[in-house]
């Protein structure tokens, strides 16, 4: 399949009566068939025909992870138009404005918690022409209109027009541009990553050969559905397989959202599921909280098992190889009488996260390693559709970042760009039909990152003799000593704030001076737990 249009279709024919994405509105989850879903996309994508949308044209997407989000950026692509998904965390400020009108938006798809965000710059946006309403209003403006009355006006359209419309989205070229997806800009202007058909699937095609997805998985996608490793692993790829995918139950805010998770995971219980390194300590600190409700007994017994299991699971490649062995016995105890009662609390059925929004610390996966769920890091970035590699069950060392995808060409440069050898370390560098086609409107970073072919990560990293892929951190975080020694701060942030129970965050720095200076977020609840045990009243200190 070389377009989404095409991956669409054969699902269709493959899985016509297979769950694909399921919703909970009410009190329980319903799910749209693959069937369902083609003729919705077909309603929304001629409804935007109608409304005059032009291949090429952009359409930006602000709403909560639900049926609809789906519905509309499939609905926009099989019009011929781009997609520009945007983050329900932007505010109306500088940061949703400059993505709107750089990328010249001219449709807005919006939810009603976030219309007014809209409203309230729509006099800035002089391409905006419609804003199109998720959730229905008690009053419209002369340029907005409710989604539904997009699709009546789509099912209008292909009672009148149904040929062209089949002509016209089957006119789709793999090099046609998709997305919009804009960096966070932490530094600068966030820049619009252009990703084509082929880019999703290429990349769709290089990360299946990490692993198979049987059509009976199913998954909760807890990523915002805007973040690239969601968009192409949890919605494409399930797409491509037949398998299905649930949405998290909206609150009424992004917080409420999160406080839905537990209880959403043990109704779906999924097979596997995609997490961020803040969802995982989340997740964390939920089950060690389970087991200190418990009592002082069990929780010193959960500490004992922990370390019997990190000793016998080793680095995963190692497990339970050489006198680990011995330790098999206690462990399978420990599994029986603990972690599969952990386990139940996920669904009873969750065979392993994957984590490829950020660079996890190595304790972090060996704790969910240990309670029988591991967590497998990956590597990735947007402007590689994402996925370069993974650990996967069948092959996996926790600390790496897997073994690069096939169809794909990695290699490792020094400053200068020239290859280095195997386990030297050096800027990540890549090459393959996932790589972006370029920053939209900003040919000179575009030239600066893409060069000969070559897509230059900015990431620093290096590959063992096992072809597993280790990544160190961002070249251009990389703090410097007053010896001139050059360090990556990542790891030693992300090893502190998880093996301290103080911590929830920490930011290094140093411009090479003779000392490394820290700024601390402390862990309120843990500090005073431990204040409660020690007698000490915080209130007390200045």
């Amino acid at each position: 399949m070389k377009t989404i249009i095409e991956l669409l279709e054969n699902s269709v024919e493959k899985y016509p009566d297979n769950p694909y994405i399921l919703e909970k509105k009410t009190d329980k989850y319903k799910a749209l068939t693959y069937t369902q879903t083609r003729d919705e996309v077909f309603k929304a994508a001629a409804g935007l025909m109608e409304l005059g949308l032009q291949k090429g044209d952009r359409v930006a997407l602000i709403s909560e992870s639900r049926i609809d989000w789906v519905i509309s950026e499939v609905g926009i692509i099989h019009a011929g138009a781009i997609c520009v998904p945007l983050s329900i965390l932007l505010k109306e400020g500088a940061d949703l404005k400059f993505r709107l009108e750089h990328s010249g938006t001219r449709f807005v798809i919006v939810s009603g918690n976030h219309v007014e965000s809209i409203r309230a710059i729509k006099g800035d946006l002089p391409d905006l022409e419609k804003i199109i309403l998720l959730d229905p209003a008690e009053s419209y403006g002369k340029d907005e209109i409710f989604m539904g009355e997009v699709k009546k006006a789509g099912e209008q359209y292909l009672n009148r027009n149904y040929d062209k419309f089949i002509e016209v989205i089957h006119s789709a070229e793999p090099d046609d541009n998709v997305n919009i997806c804009y960096t966070s800009g932490t530094t600068a202007d966030p820049k619009g990553i252009i990703l084509t058909h082929r880019n999703y699937t290429a990349n769709i095609e290089q990360t299946l050969t990490l692993m198979d997805v049987p059509d009976w998985w199913t998954t909760l996608l807890i990523l915002p559905w805007d973040h690239s490793f969601a968009h192409t692993v949890g919605i494409y790829i399930m797409m491509a397989t037949g398998s299905s995918f649930a949405a998290v139950k909206s609150g009424k805010s992004y917080i409420d959202s999160l406080k839905n998770i537990p209880g959403n995971i043990k109704e779906i219980r999924p097979v596997f599921m995609l997490s961020a390194p803040a969802l995982a300590k989340n997740l964390r600190k939920g089950i060690e909280k389970g087991i200190r409700d418990k009592g002082p007994v069990i929780e010193k017994l959960f500490r004992h098992a922990l370390k019997i299991a990190y000793t016998y699971n080793g680095l995963g490649w190692d497990r339970g190889k050489g006198l680990k062995v011995l330790l098999k016995p206690l462990y399978k105890l420990y599994d029986v009488i603990l972690f599969k009662k952990v386990r139940s609390s996920l669904g009873g059925r969750l065979k392993f996260f994957f984590g490829g929004a950020a660079l996890l610390d190595i304790e972090l996966q060996r704790f969910f390693y240990a309670i029988g769920v591991p967590m497998y890091q990956g590597y990735g970035l947007s402007e590689a559709s994402p996925v370069i590699s993974g650990n996967t069950e069948a092959k996996h060392k926790l600390g790496s970042s897997g073994i690069i995808v096939k169809f794909l060409d990695l290699k490792i440069c020094d400053n200068a760009g020239n290859e280095l050898p195997e386990g030297s370390r050096g800027e990540i560098v890549i090459r393959g039909e996932n790589v972006m086609k370029g920053y939209w409107k900003n040919e000179k970073a575009t030239k600066e990152t893409i060069r000969d072919g070559w897509l230059y990560t900015g990431d620093m990293g290096y590959v063992d003799s096992d072809g597993f892929l280790y990544v160190l951190g961002r070249f251009k975080s990389l703090l410097i000593g007053d010896d001139g020694e050059k360090y990556s701060p990542e790891g030693i942030e992300e090893t502190i704030t998880d093996r301290s129970p103080f911590i929830d965050q920490m930011m290094l720095y140093n411009d090479q001076e003779k000392y490394t200076s820290a700024l601390i977020v402390p862990n309120r609840e843990a500090l005073q737990r431990w204040a409660k045990v020690k007698n000490i009243n915080l209130s007390d200190i200045k």
